[in-house]
């Protein structure tokens, strides 16, 4: 069965940026540039994107009224590989928002943007398609909110079955952005993602970002028909758990007395499934004791919450997975006492990822250290060896049960690939087929103990010395193993020379006593 897309809605960056004294806490790539990019009139840089990726191509676009880090992008016309992988360090167990930055500028001759997958971890996040973003000339960007599993995490594009032939995808900047633990805390970021719909502040006509978000989320702007108030107060963002900035909170979208308030929002039509959803108010007045600003909120007809009480300090709600499908409408309706229409400051909706499969870190080890022995590994063999499926390392086969996907199979037959095998080779318990023939291995062969499923070992035609191991012989499922043309020594084990219904093959070109 195919893993299901996660659409996020296209929202533009203008081509300029806001001042800001100092880094967001995290690490800003400029993908495709070979010397640091800096933000004009801010302090923000990002470093060239070599030391996170070793396949693609650089190149600079003919504009100059780019922002810089949209003047340059790596692309990758290399059709063999699967996936095209940056790896981050992080903490594991950490919070990240990560974004994803995309202007296509025509560089590959054409007139569309090409459309692709974008791949967090093992799982497919989303599918990139800036076209109409494009054609209004703006730059599009991705976000979504992840738990990193482990010490590092990975960020690819992948061809797709919606990726023209002539076409190769691409990517502009990467923002791997470190979050505290208490927000966005009511998810279980062991086995979900969060993927940014919309996040806004009401009755602002320019977007908030960093320095007044010190995140660097961006709040989009967003207006409509009904009436833009400011704020008295200020309010403390380190009072809210999902620490919105306190910019969000100086003007409001707002009702008359005794009147609902209802706006449209998110715009567009959303996929039908489970959603987090944050709002923000704050009475805009000066505070009273006898000022009371009182409402309920309803989505899309159904009860979000009765009778919120609204102080200058500002309150959040919110739900860890309300549903939504089609149109959102969100509607305030005030109590019959309160001496105050309702407002709405702030609000965030992310689409639930399910982010729960992958790799058993054993086997994710194994291949890594195997990937460092080799000299010219394959292109894609960066990020989750198995997932998604569709997206495995060249020669790399696995399964999936449950959560957790196992490497079952492993074959770079004539690859021209040279290296050695790691003794951890012995740790993919789950291995049934190991096939490196016609390369340039060297070194000697690693027992394989542990290698109790293993069915076929094909290593001729290669390089590896020294003996045969010992623990051949005594894998229970094995029926075929081909050693011949290397420079191995010693004898054949007894218990592998004698194995009933094994097919095995040594001679010729070792250089083995009987």
């Amino acid at each position: 069965m195919s893993l299901p897309i996660f659409l996020l809605w296209l929202v533009s960056i203008p081509f300029l940026a806001h001042s800001s004294p100092s880094q967001p806490r995290g690490t800003l790539v400029s993908c495709g540039s070979s010397t640091k990019q800096s933000i004009p009139d801010t302090s923000l840089s990002y470093i060239p994107d070599d030391g996170f990726i070793n396949v693609g191509n650089k190149t600079t676009l003919e504009s100059n009224d780019l922002l810089p880090i949209l003047s340059t992008l790596r692309y990758f016309p290399q059709k063999s590989a699967r996936k095209y992988c940056y790896t981050f360090q992080v903490i594991r167990g950490g919070k990240y928002l990560v974004r994803t930055i995309y202007f296509y500028g025509g560089f590959d001759g054409g007139k569309q943007p090409p459309v692709f997958d974008q791949i967090i971890g093992g799982t497919k996040w989303s599918v990139v398609n800036t076209t109409e973003d494009y054609a209004n000339g703006m730059s599009s960007y991705y976000e979504i909110i992840i738990g990193a599993h482990a010490k590092t995490l990975s960020v690819c594009v992948a061809r797709s079955n919606q990726t023209a032939a002539n076409s190769s995808p691409f990517i502009s900047a990467i923002e791997v952005l470190s979050l505290e633990d208490s927000m966005y805390n009511s998810t279980d970021f062991r086995t979900q993602a969060l993927v940014a719909v919309a996040r806004s502040a009401f009755g602002n006509e320019d977007s908030i970002s960093f320095p007044d978000d010190p995140y660097y989320r961006l709040w989009q702007p967003f207006t409509d028909k009904n009436e833009v108030v400011s704020t008295q107060t200020i309010v403390s963002s380190s009072d809210f758990w999902n620490k919105p900035p306190e910019k969000a909170f100086s003007k409001a979208i707002a009702g008359g007395v005794g009147k609902k308030l209802e706006i449209q929002w998110p715009s567009g039509s959303l996929q039908s499934t489970r959603y987090y959803v944050s709002l923000y108010f704050q009475d805009n007045r000066a505070a009273s004791a006898n000022a009371w600003r009182v409402f309920s909120v309803a989505v899309n007809g159904k009860t979000f919450y009765n009778n919120l009480n609204v102080s200058t300090g500002g309150v959040t709600i919110y739900s860890a997975a309300w549903p939504l499908s089609g149109p959102t409408t969100i509607t305030l309706t005030p109590d019959a006492k309160s001496s105050a229409g309702p407002l709405i400051n702030a609000g965030e909706v992310y689409q639930i990822l399910p982010f729960g499969r992958r790799t058993l870190a054993k086997d994710v080890a194994v291949m890594e250290e195997l990937a460092r022995n080799l000299d010219n590994p394959p292109l894609d063999w960066v990020g989750d060896p198995c997932l998604p499926q569709e997206n495995s390392w060249t020669g790399v086969s696995c399964s999936v049960k449950d959560t957790v996907a196992r490497i079952i199979s492993l074959d770079l037959s004539n690859a021209g690939i040279s290296g050695t095998l790691p003794l951890t080779v012995d740790n993919l318990s789950a291995l049934h087929h190991l096939w490196l023939g016609g390369n340039k291995f060297s070194g000697s062969i690693p027992e394989m103990n542990s290698l109790l499923k293993l069915e076929t070992l094909h290593l001729e035609n290669n390089n590896f010395t020294g003996e045969i191991p010992q623990s051949l012989g005594e894998l229970p499922s094995l029926r075929e193993v081909l050693l011949q043309n290397n420079n191995l020594e010693g004898s054949v084990p007894e218990q592998l020379a004698t194995k009933q219904g094994l097919k095995l093959q040594v001679s010729p070109g070792n250089h083995l006593s009987k």
